[in-house]
């Protein structure tokens, strides 16, 4: 999947409520952060706990120059939970870490501003 990172590209097309409400985007904590030297790109292999109702989940993610391992264990993250799982070279990614393009085009997580529990659904 290639994500178009063009701050000034027009809104999508209008999709309904429903179609909104398809996609659940739950809050995690990070438990485990580590180099994933065989990506294409440079990236980070990740352990999510979403709480008891979605449980922990692995997932690649390229926000490698904004953060450290160490910096992203504990933090929490918004993530897409129900996309079809994506094998990733040896890893197997079962969500979609969600964030948004500096101007450089660099990931910056999508977060909270205040507590949530874990498993939280985006509302």
């Amino acid at each position: 999947m290639h994500l178009i990172h063009d701050a000034n590209m027009p809104a999508a097309e209008t999709i309904s409520f429903e179609d909104f409400l398809k996609v659940d985007i739950r809050l995690g904590t990070i438990t485990e952060a580590e180099l994933f030297p065989e990506a294409r790109n440079p990236a980070f292999k990740l352990r999510i706990d979403f709480g008891s109702g979605v449980g922990i989940k692995r997932s690649a993610a390229q926000i490698t120059d904004h953060y450290t391992p160490e910096a992203l264990v504990g933090r929490k993250v918004m993530a897409v939970v129900n996309f079809s799982p994506r094998q990733i070279g040896p890893v197997r990614s079962e969500v979609l870490v969600l964030g948004f393009p500096d101007s450089e085009g660099a990931i910056v997580l999508a977060a909270p501003d205040l507590a949530a529990p874990n498993g939280a659904r985006l509302a």
